[in-house]
Formats: structure tokens, sequence, C-alpha cells
């Protein structure tokens, strides 16, 4: 009892900066705090002992439990065996403290602490370059210890990290940022009042004379599916109340709007128009999946 609970203190003490990795690397404080577990459940199993350097060692799991992660999002294989206590490597620096829960609020702090732009930028990378450029970039990690966490080369990883960092440097401006973000606000609030079927907040949400267009595949029909005005595209949207629950907020070809993934499984894409005003003027619904494959989607946090 006394060793777990010398384990369970050592672990805390690490806790936020792992979270905080995990956060960077996923985009999602929900998904971070299953990281950051997961990484606990592996350290109770090892044999603590062999560690010489614990931070290293936890910085290096909870980045491949990420990586996986990543992968399984995009259906690739997972990254193979995990770290023994001979591979630990040097710790990343941050900031470590007491543990947190997953909670809006936290979210809210770290997405403030990231940059809500940067967010967007790193969930269209491949997973290996949003791993290499996070942990060399933000945390400060070698290529030497990234490549061992990948499974490549040092000089391979450095390539995926100058990829992933050209990349970034086109990320949007201080207006554009503005605007997505007024975007994404419209769009979470849509996601909700369709969740909970609220006709009267998406009546608030829609320009009078929205739209919404659907392609053929979306109708049982097989007809294209065109609602004209707020109640009609507002009763339909409360007819989808049971989709919406396994939906959720993605950059959809560089606009704010909604993806419908039951099981993981990428079926229908929401894309909206929102104006100055903040109403929704259009609303371009999509289930063609040859189309759906060739769309660039990036995953944000709600």
């Amino acid at each position: 009892m006394a060793d777990n609970e010398l384990l369970a203190a050592a672990f805390e003490e690490h806790r936020s900066h792992l979270r905080a990795v995990a956060y960077r690397l996923l985009g999602s404080l929900t998904d971070a705090e299953d990281a950051v577990q997961d990484t606990w459940l592996r350290l109770r199993k090892t044999d603590v002992s062999e560690v010489e350097n614990l931070g290293g060692w936890l910085t290096t799991v909870v980045a491949r439990v990420s990586l996986n992660m990543l992968r399984s999002r995009r259906r690739e294989m997972p990254v193979g065996e995990w770290p023994s206590a001979a591979e630990a490597g040097p710790a990343a620096p941050g900031t470590v403290g007491p543990a947190g829960g997953a909670d809006p609020e936290d979210e809210a702090v770290l997405a403030d602490s990231v940059g809500v732009a940067l967010l967007v930028v790193l969930d269209t990378l491949a997973p290996a370059e949003r791993i290499a450029f996070v942990l060399h970039d933000l945390f400060a990690m070698p290529f030497t210890d990234i490549a061992a966490v990948l499974g490549r080369s040092t000089e391979a990883t450095r390539q995926l990290a100058s990829r992933a960092r050209r990349r970034i440097q086109g990320a949007p401006s201080p207006e554009r940022t503005t605007d997505f973000a007024r975007q994404r606000e419209v769009a979470a609030a849509f996601l909700r009042a369709t969740r909970t079927g609220d006709f009267t907040a998406l009546v608030g949400l829609l320009d009078a004379d929205v739209v919404l267009t659907g392609d053929a595949y979306i109708a049982p029909s097989g007809r294209p599916l065109v609602l004209r005005g707020l109640e009609k595209v507002a009763r339909g949207a409360v007819a989808s109340a049971i989709r919406a629950e396994h939906s959720q907020l993605a950059l959809i070809d560089g606009q704010v709007g909604i993806l419908y993934a039951p099981a993981g499984r990428l079926e229908v894409v929401l894309a909206f128009t929102v104006s100055e005003e903040s109403k929704i003027t259009k609303i371009n619904v999509t289930a063609n999946a040859d189309t759906l494959r060739h769309m660039q989607l990036a995953m944000l946090p709600e």
C-alpha cells in the first residue's frame, strides 16, 4: 500500500505536464484525460525500480498513447510496443501540479494557452507530423527521443517537424481567427440545440432566408434536398436530434461545421456559412462518400 501511494504521489507531480502534452497532441481535454489515465495504468504495471527518469518515461508513454489515438481517428495501425524502463528519455520542460478534472472551464483555459488557430492547424497535420512538431517545438524534446516514439529515424523525424512547421506558419490571421471564433460559437450552439430538440434556440440562430441544401445521398428519395426559411430548416434540425448525439464540431474545407460519425465512421458533414450578425445563412449537407473522402476535415473541441 505504501509503495502504491508513493507511486501515485510521484505520478501526480507530473500529471498537469502530461495533460498539457496530451492536450496539444489531441486537441481535446477529454481525450487528453483519457491518455493521462492510460499512462497511469501503464505505470502501475511497470517495475519503476528500473526507471531512471520518471518524467521522461511518462512523457514518452503519453506521447505514444496520444499517437495511437490520433492514428485511430484516421484508421491507421497502432504504434506498437510501449517503451521499456530503459527507453526513458529526458523529461520535457513544463509546469507540474495537482490533478484536474476535465470540465469546460479547464478546456477553455488550455485552449487559450495554445491558441484556437493553432489547434485548428494542428488538427490538419498527419499524426506523426503533429507528434514531431508538438514534442519538439512546444516541449523541447530532442529529436532522438521523438524518433523513438514514432519508430522512425532522427532525420525523418526532423523532416516531419519541419513540414509541420511550414503548415503552422500559414495559420489564420488575427482577423480570420476572430471570424472563426464567431462561426465556431454559432455552430456549437446549433449542435447543442439540435441535440436537445430546442426549436426556439434553433430559430434564433438562423437567418430568415437561410437555405439548407443536401446531396442526393442524404434523402431517402435519392434526390437533392433543399429547405428554405428558418422554420423549415429548424424543423429539419430537430428531426435529426438522434444523429446529433453522434456528431461533433469540425473545420470543413475552411468552414466551421458539424460531422456525423457514429462509431468513428464518417457519414454526413454539415458546413455552415455564418453572417457577421452571427446568423447561419447557408447549410450544406454532404453524404456522398467520394466527396467526403476529398474534404479537408479538422476536429474541433466543443
